[in-house]
């Protein structure tokens, strides 16, 4: 299921990310697609290993087949979610934060070296915990203290909040409306975007840009977003004005929170039998 979330979520066309068809100059929707099979074997062990290392294999996994780093948040996402899985669906999210609340410094260690191995950009220096240094804190509280410059350290300090109140909630609502996996994907991203200012763009360009971002995908679901030819071409000009050559505007932690969202309905779709 963790792979599958990782394909569908790189499948759809989400403005200012790459999906197909719609290249970076450095990463392909190819990159994408083998970095969500690289992530299978290490996750595959993820009820006996701790979070840490698991956020590290996968890291690992995933650059010795994709030239730089493209799944780093959604790994962040995804392994304490596959963690908590055993739980019925309807207890998935308590059944999260105890298994952050069980995370330790070691766990901190193992995803501060995943971070050095993905190099993420924009990440800039913290003045705490930083994961150039080795850290004394545990991973649930090294993630509190950027909860408020980071939308993934966010999800760890509120109990993936966005994740089981807007993105999953929305995703389902699509699905149940009839939307393909492609619209119904894009429709919880642009909401997700309009929720909450990117912070990958804040970290790279700035929090005003960020949020005239999440004020187009606003504008857009104003216009009716995938459920209108006017909200359509809507999408695809705002897809247009977020490229350059730098890929300044990509919403890339919109993306990732996207993908826990699909993560999080697959399962609920195997729980109810749906497809």
């Amino acid at each position: 299921m963790a792979q599958l979330a990782c394909v569908l979520e790189a499948s759809a066309p989400k403005p200012g990310n790459v999906s197909p068809g719609r290249p970076f100059e450095d990463l392909r929707y190819e990159d994408f697609v083998v970095s969500a099979i690289a992530i299978g074997r290490p996750f595959e062990a993820i009820g006996t290993r701790p979070i840490g290392e698991t956020v590290r294999r996968a890291i690992e996994s995933t650059l010795e087949w994709a030239p730089s780093n493209t799944n780093l948040g959604i790994v962040l996402l995804l392994a304490p979610l596959a963690r908590a899985v055993k739980a019925p669906v309807t207890l998935l999210r308590s059944r999260v934060c105890e298994v952050l609340s069980e995370t330790t410094i070691d766990d901190a260690r193992e995803v501060y070296a995943a971070i050095r191995l993905a190099r993420p950009g924009g990440l800039g220096k913290a003045g705490m915990q930083d994961v150039a240094d080795e850290p004394t804190m545990t991973l649930l509280e090294v993630m509190r203290l950027a909860a408020d410059r980071d939308s993934i350290a966010s999800e760890y300090a509120t109990g993936f909040e966005l994740t089981f109140t807007i993105g999953a909630p929305t995703l389902e609502r699509a699905r149940r409306d009839g939307l393909p996996w492609n619209d119904a994907i894009v429709e919880t991203f642009l909401t997700l975007l309009a929720r909450k200012a990117d912070t990958h763009i804040a970290r790279r360009t700035g929090t005003d840009a960020a949020e005239q971002v999440s004020g187009r995908a606003r504008a857009v679901l104003d216009e009716g977003g995938v459920r209108s030819m006017a909200g359509r071409r809507a999408i695809d000009d705002m897809d247009r004005s977020m490229r350059d050559a730098r890929n300044s505007l990509n919403p890339g932690t919109t993306a990732d929170l996207t993908t826990a969202a699909i993560f999080v309905e697959l399962l609920a779709r195997g729980h109810r039998g749906g497809r």
